[in-house]
Protein backbone atom coordinates (compact mmCIF):
# COMPACT_ATOMS: atom_id res chain seq x y z
CA UNK A 1 0.00 0.00 0.00
CA UNK A 2 1.21 3.50 -0.88
CA UNK A 3 -0.13 6.39 1.19
CA UNK A 4 0.03 9.96 -0.09
CA UNK A 5 -0.96 13.47 0.86
CA UNK A 6 -2.19 15.46 -2.12
CA UNK A 7 -3.90 18.64 -3.25
CA UNK A 8 -6.33 19.01 -6.15
CA UNK A 9 -7.38 22.64 -6.17
CA UNK A 10 -8.17 22.76 -2.46
CA UNK A 11 -6.82 21.85 0.99
CA UNK A 12 -4.50 18.89 1.37
CA UNK A 13 -6.15 15.48 1.62
CA UNK A 14 -4.83 11.96 2.14
CA UNK A 15 -5.05 9.16 -0.38
CA UNK A 16 -3.99 5.74 -1.59
CA UNK A 17 -1.75 5.70 -4.66
CA UNK A 18 -2.35 2.90 -7.15
CA UNK A 19 0.50 2.17 -9.55
CA UNK A 20 4.20 2.98 -9.67
CA UNK A 21 4.28 5.85 -12.18
CA UNK A 22 3.73 9.36 -10.84
CA UNK A 23 2.21 10.48 -14.11
CA UNK A 24 0.06 7.43 -14.90
CA UNK A 25 -1.16 6.22 -11.52
CA UNK A 26 -4.42 6.77 -9.69
CA UNK A 27 -5.19 8.35 -6.33
CA UNK A 28 -8.08 7.07 -4.21
CA UNK A 29 -9.23 9.72 -1.76
CA UNK A 30 -8.76 8.08 1.62
CA UNK A 31 -11.63 9.59 3.61
CA UNK A 32 -14.14 9.09 0.79
CA UNK A 33 -12.86 5.58 0.13
CA UNK A 34 -13.15 4.62 3.80
CA UNK A 35 -16.63 6.15 3.87
CA UNK A 36 -17.71 4.18 0.81
CA UNK A 37 -16.60 0.93 2.46
CA UNK A 38 -18.19 1.89 5.79
CA UNK A 39 -21.54 2.53 4.11
CA UNK A 40 -21.33 -0.76 2.23
CA UNK A 41 -20.68 -2.55 5.50
CA UNK A 42 -23.43 -1.07 7.61
CA UNK A 43 -25.53 1.65 6.07
CA UNK A 44 -25.20 5.35 5.39
CA UNK A 45 -22.59 7.33 7.25
CA UNK A 46 -21.72 10.96 6.63
CA UNK A 47 -18.15 12.19 6.17
CA UNK A 48 -18.05 13.68 9.67
CA UNK A 49 -18.62 10.23 11.17
CA UNK A 50 -15.94 8.70 8.97
CA UNK A 51 -13.46 11.40 10.01
CA UNK A 52 -14.30 10.93 13.68
CA UNK A 53 -13.51 7.23 13.41
CA UNK A 54 -10.54 7.21 11.05
CA UNK A 55 -9.13 10.75 10.95
CA UNK A 56 -8.20 12.64 7.82
CA UNK A 57 -4.41 12.40 7.50
CA UNK A 58 -1.77 9.81 6.72
CA UNK A 59 -0.47 10.34 10.26
CA UNK A 60 -3.91 9.41 11.62
CA UNK A 61 -3.86 6.32 9.38
CA UNK A 62 -0.52 5.27 10.90
CA UNK A 63 -1.80 5.89 14.43
CA UNK A 64 -5.02 3.91 13.83
CA UNK A 65 -3.67 1.36 11.37
CA UNK A 66 -5.14 -1.72 13.08
CA UNK A 67 -8.62 -0.34 12.53
CA UNK A 68 -8.11 1.60 9.33
CA UNK A 69 -5.89 -0.70 7.26
CA UNK A 70 -8.51 -3.44 6.65
CA UNK A 71 -11.02 -0.86 5.47
CA UNK A 72 -8.45 0.73 3.14
CA UNK A 73 -7.53 -2.72 1.80
CA UNK A 74 -11.20 -3.27 0.98
CA UNK A 75 -11.34 0.04 -0.90
CA UNK A 76 -8.25 -0.94 -2.90
CA UNK A 77 -9.76 -4.33 -3.73
CA UNK A 78 -12.98 -2.67 -4.88
CA UNK A 79 -10.99 -0.35 -7.13
CA UNK A 80 -9.15 -3.33 -8.58
CA UNK A 81 -12.50 -4.95 -9.44
CA UNK A 82 -13.81 -1.73 -10.97
CA UNK A 83 -16.48 -1.34 -8.29
CA UNK A 84 -15.28 1.93 -6.76
CA UNK A 85 -17.27 4.92 -8.10
CA UNK A 86 -15.60 8.05 -9.45
CA UNK A 87 -17.33 10.28 -6.87
CA UNK A 88 -18.58 9.83 -3.33
CA UNK A 89 -20.01 12.10 -0.63
CA UNK A 90 -20.09 15.09 -2.94
CA UNK A 91 -16.46 14.88 -4.01
CA UNK A 92 -14.05 12.99 -6.25
CA UNK A 93 -13.17 9.55 -4.96
CA UNK A 94 -10.87 8.35 -7.74
CA UNK A 95 -8.51 10.84 -9.38
CA UNK A 96 -5.89 10.43 -12.13
CA UNK A 97 -2.43 11.17 -10.73
CA UNK A 98 -1.97 13.88 -13.36
CA UNK A 99 -4.80 15.85 -11.71
CA UNK A 100 -3.18 16.03 -8.26
CA UNK A 101 -0.09 17.56 -6.67
CA UNK A 102 1.66 15.31 -4.21
CA UNK A 103 2.94 16.69 -0.91
CA UNK A 104 5.12 14.92 1.64
CA UNK A 105 3.18 11.84 2.81
CA UNK A 106 3.41 13.06 6.43
CA UNK A 107 3.90 16.82 6.09
CA UNK A 108 4.45 17.39 9.83
CA UNK A 109 5.83 14.29 11.59
CA UNK A 110 5.74 14.25 15.39
CA UNK A 111 9.55 14.13 15.33
CA UNK A 112 12.31 13.51 12.83
CA UNK A 113 15.71 11.95 13.44
CA UNK A 114 18.44 11.30 10.88
CA UNK A 115 20.96 8.51 11.25
CA UNK A 116 24.56 8.05 10.12
CA UNK A 117 24.45 4.41 9.10
CA UNK A 118 26.54 4.09 5.91
CA UNK A 119 30.21 3.61 6.76
CA UNK A 120 31.36 4.37 3.21
CA UNK A 121 29.87 7.86 3.34
CA UNK A 122 31.31 8.62 6.78
CA UNK A 123 34.77 7.28 5.97
CA UNK A 124 35.06 8.98 2.58
CA UNK A 125 33.73 12.32 3.81
CA UNK A 126 36.21 12.31 6.70
CA UNK A 127 39.09 11.26 4.46
CA UNK A 128 38.32 14.12 2.10
CA UNK A 129 38.65 16.50 5.05
CA UNK A 130 41.99 14.98 6.06
CA UNK A 131 40.51 13.09 9.05
CA UNK A 132 40.94 9.50 10.16
CA UNK A 133 37.87 7.28 10.42
CA UNK A 134 36.32 7.79 13.84
CA UNK A 135 36.32 4.46 15.77
CA UNK A 136 33.11 5.27 17.63
CA UNK A 137 31.19 4.78 14.37
CA UNK A 138 31.51 1.02 14.82
CA UNK A 139 30.51 1.09 18.50
CA UNK A 140 26.96 2.46 18.37
CA UNK A 141 24.58 4.03 15.83
CA UNK A 142 24.15 7.79 16.09
CA UNK A 143 21.52 10.22 14.91
CA UNK A 144 20.56 13.87 15.25
CA UNK A 145 17.20 15.58 15.48
CA UNK A 146 16.22 17.71 12.51
CA UNK A 147 13.36 20.14 11.92
CA UNK A 148 10.09 18.19 11.62
CA UNK A 149 8.31 21.47 10.79
CA UNK A 150 10.37 22.03 7.63
CA UNK A 151 9.38 18.94 5.64
CA UNK A 152 8.83 19.34 1.90
CA UNK A 153 7.39 16.91 -0.63
CA UNK A 154 7.89 16.75 -4.40
CA UNK A 155 8.13 20.13 -6.11
CA UNK A 156 9.96 23.38 -5.39
CA UNK A 157 12.32 23.78 -2.44
CA UNK A 158 12.65 27.46 -1.58
CA UNK A 159 16.01 28.50 -0.17
CA UNK A 160 17.60 31.71 1.08
CA UNK A 161 20.89 33.10 -0.32
CA UNK A 162 23.06 31.59 2.44
CA UNK A 163 21.59 28.16 1.82
CA UNK A 164 22.92 28.41 -1.74
CA UNK A 165 26.49 28.58 -0.42
CA UNK A 166 27.39 24.98 -1.28
CA UNK A 167 23.83 23.66 -1.25
CA UNK A 168 23.79 19.86 -1.27
CA UNK A 169 21.40 16.92 -1.52
CA UNK A 170 21.64 13.69 0.49
CA UNK A 171 20.32 10.39 -0.85
CA UNK A 172 18.61 8.51 2.00
CA UNK A 173 15.81 6.15 2.92
CA UNK A 174 13.64 6.76 5.98
CA UNK A 175 11.33 4.64 8.09
CA UNK A 176 8.13 5.76 9.79
CA UNK A 177 7.38 4.36 13.24
CA UNK A 178 4.05 2.54 13.39
CA UNK A 179 3.75 1.49 17.03
CA UNK A 180 4.61 3.26 20.26
CA UNK A 181 7.70 1.76 21.85
CA UNK A 182 10.35 2.38 24.48
CA UNK A 183 13.62 0.56 25.25
CA UNK A 184 13.29 -1.57 22.12
CA UNK A 185 15.55 -4.49 21.32
CA UNK A 186 16.98 -4.69 17.80
CA UNK A 187 15.78 -8.29 17.63
CA UNK A 188 12.13 -7.19 17.60
CA UNK A 189 12.30 -3.48 16.75
CA UNK A 190 11.30 -4.04 13.10
CA UNK A 191 7.78 -4.86 14.31
CA UNK A 192 7.47 -1.19 15.23
CA UNK A 193 8.08 0.02 11.65
CA UNK A 194 5.02 1.04 9.63
CA UNK A 195 6.69 1.77 6.32
CA UNK A 196 9.43 3.48 4.36
CA UNK A 197 9.87 6.53 2.15
CA UNK A 198 12.64 8.46 0.38
CA UNK A 199 14.43 11.23 2.29
CA UNK A 200 16.48 14.10 0.86
CA UNK A 201 18.39 15.77 3.68
CA UNK A 202 19.08 19.12 2.02
CA UNK A 203 22.28 20.62 3.45
CA UNK A 204 23.76 24.13 3.33
CA UNK A 205 27.38 23.09 3.70
CA UNK A 206 28.95 26.47 4.50
CA UNK A 207 26.48 27.09 7.31
CA UNK A 208 26.87 23.49 8.49
CA UNK A 209 30.66 23.50 8.58
CA UNK A 210 30.83 26.84 10.38
CA UNK A 211 28.46 25.85 13.16
CA UNK A 212 29.81 22.30 13.61
CA UNK A 213 33.08 23.83 14.78
CA UNK A 214 31.16 24.44 18.01
CA UNK A 215 30.57 20.67 18.42
CA UNK A 216 26.79 20.81 18.66
CA UNK A 217 26.04 19.15 15.34
CA UNK A 218 24.19 20.50 12.31
CA UNK A 219 21.40 23.02 12.86
CA UNK A 220 21.02 26.00 10.50
CA UNK A 221 22.81 23.99 7.83
CA UNK A 222 19.98 21.43 7.90
CA UNK A 223 16.84 22.95 9.43
CA UNK A 224 15.41 24.69 6.36
CA UNK A 225 14.19 21.71 4.31
CA UNK A 226 14.03 17.92 4.38
CA UNK A 227 12.35 16.16 1.48
CA UNK A 228 10.08 13.16 2.05
CA UNK A 229 8.05 11.27 -0.52
CA UNK A 230 6.54 10.80 -2.95
CA UNK A 231 4.59 8.24 -0.89
CA UNK A 232 4.84 6.13 2.24
CA UNK A 233 5.12 2.42 1.39
CA UNK A 234 3.88 -0.13 3.92
CA UNK A 235 6.24 -2.89 4.97
CA UNK A 236 4.25 -5.70 3.36
CA UNK A 237 4.96 -4.19 -0.08
CA UNK A 238 8.69 -4.32 0.67
CA UNK A 239 8.67 -7.96 1.81
CA UNK A 240 10.33 -9.35 -1.38
CA UNK A 241 13.32 -7.07 -0.77
CA UNK A 242 13.74 -7.87 2.95
CA UNK A 243 16.17 -10.36 4.42
CA UNK A 244 16.43 -11.13 8.12
CA UNK A 245 19.58 -10.88 10.19
CA UNK A 246 20.52 -11.06 13.86
CA UNK A 247 20.60 -7.27 13.92
CA UNK A 248 17.31 -6.65 12.13
CA UNK A 249 15.92 -6.45 8.62
CA UNK A 250 18.09 -5.56 5.64
CA UNK A 251 16.49 -4.01 2.55
CA UNK A 252 17.80 -4.82 -0.93
CA UNK A 253 16.68 -1.56 -2.54
CA UNK A 254 18.82 0.17 -5.15
CA UNK A 255 19.27 3.93 -4.67
CA UNK A 256 19.99 6.54 -7.35
CA UNK A 257 20.34 10.33 -7.50
CA UNK A 258 20.08 12.56 -10.56
CA UNK A 259 20.78 16.26 -10.98
CA UNK A 260 19.32 17.84 -14.11
CA UNK A 261 18.82 14.37 -15.57
CA UNK A 262 22.41 13.22 -15.03
CA UNK A 263 22.96 10.35 -12.59
CA UNK A 264 25.50 11.33 -9.93
CA UNK A 265 24.99 8.73 -7.18
CA UNK A 266 24.06 5.13 -6.62
CA UNK A 267 23.85 2.87 -3.60
CA UNK A 268 21.70 0.26 -1.88
CA UNK A 269 19.79 0.41 1.39
CA UNK A 270 21.17 -3.04 2.29
CA UNK A 271 24.64 -1.46 2.61
CA UNK A 272 23.67 0.29 5.85
CA UNK A 273 26.26 -0.76 8.42
CA UNK A 274 23.72 -0.15 11.17
CA UNK A 275 20.21 -1.49 10.54
CA UNK A 276 17.07 0.52 11.18
CA UNK A 277 16.34 -1.93 14.01
CA UNK A 278 19.62 -1.03 15.69
CA UNK A 279 18.93 2.68 15.24
CA UNK A 280 15.49 2.16 16.77
CA UNK A 281 17.07 0.37 19.75
CA UNK A 282 19.43 3.30 20.30
CA UNK A 283 16.79 5.98 19.72
CA UNK A 284 14.28 4.37 22.09
CA UNK A 285 16.69 3.90 25.00
CA UNK A 286 14.91 5.67 27.87
CA UNK A 287 12.70 7.45 25.31
CA UNK A 288 9.27 6.65 23.87
CA UNK A 289 8.93 6.58 20.09
CA UNK A 290 5.50 7.39 18.68
CA UNK A 291 3.58 6.51 15.52
CA UNK A 292 4.57 8.84 12.70
CA UNK A 293 8.10 9.53 13.98
CA UNK A 294 10.51 9.60 11.01
CA UNK A 295 14.03 8.17 11.17
CA UNK A 296 16.44 8.57 8.25
CA UNK A 297 19.21 6.17 7.27
CA UNK A 298 21.87 8.78 6.72
CA UNK A 299 23.52 9.32 3.36
CA UNK A 300 24.57 6.32 1.29
CA UNK A 301 28.07 6.13 -0.15
CA UNK A 302 28.47 8.67 -3.01
CA UNK A 303 25.08 10.11 -1.96
CA UNK A 304 25.97 13.82 -1.84
CA UNK A 305 28.16 16.41 -3.52
CA UNK A 306 30.26 16.85 -0.37
CA UNK A 307 31.56 13.33 -0.87
CA UNK A 308 31.54 13.37 -4.68
CA UNK A 309 33.47 16.64 -4.96
CA UNK A 310 36.02 15.54 -2.39
CA UNK A 311 36.59 12.32 -4.32
CA UNK A 312 36.90 14.18 -7.65
CA UNK A 313 33.90 12.34 -9.04
CA UNK A 314 32.35 15.75 -9.58
CA UNK A 315 34.17 19.07 -9.78
CA UNK A 316 33.03 21.62 -7.21
CA UNK A 317 29.40 20.99 -8.13
CA UNK A 318 26.63 22.23 -5.84
CA UNK A 319 22.91 22.76 -6.26
CA UNK A 320 21.81 26.13 -7.61
CA UNK A 321 18.48 27.75 -8.39
CA UNK A 322 16.72 26.00 -11.24
CA UNK A 323 18.44 22.68 -10.65
CA UNK A 324 16.25 19.59 -10.53
CA UNK A 325 17.38 16.91 -8.08
CA UNK A 326 15.64 13.53 -8.23
CA UNK A 327 16.15 10.63 -5.83
CA UNK A 328 14.98 7.13 -6.71
CA UNK A 329 14.83 4.03 -4.53
CA UNK A 330 13.46 0.73 -5.79
CA UNK A 331 9.86 0.16 -4.63
CA UNK A 332 9.80 3.62 -2.98
CA UNK A 333 9.40 5.71 -6.14
CA UNK A 334 11.00 8.97 -7.23
CA UNK A 335 11.26 12.17 -5.17
CA UNK A 336 11.91 15.14 -7.46
CA UNK A 337 12.58 18.71 -6.32
CA UNK A 338 13.47 21.96 -8.06
CA UNK A 339 15.65 24.49 -6.25
CA UNK A 340 13.97 27.91 -6.11
CA UNK A 341 15.04 31.23 -4.59
CA UNK A 342 12.99 32.34 -1.60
Amino acid sequence: MKLVTYTAGGPARSGLFVGDDLGKGTVIDLVRGLGWVARRRGGARDEAAVIAQYGTTVLAFVERARETRPVADEALAAHGRGDLPESEAGGRLVLPARDVTLCAPIPRPPSMRDGYAFRQHVETARKNRGLEMIPEFDQFPVFYFTNHEAVVGPGPVRVKPRHLEKLDFELEAAIVVGREGRDLDAKNADAHVFGMTIMNDFSARVLQMDEMKLSLGPAKGKDFATGLGPWLVTMDELAPAISKSDTGAKFDLEMRAFVNGVQVSKGNVKDMNWTFAQILERASYGVTLYPGDVIGSGTCGTGCFLELNGSNLTKDQWLKTGDVVALEIDRLGRLENTIAAD
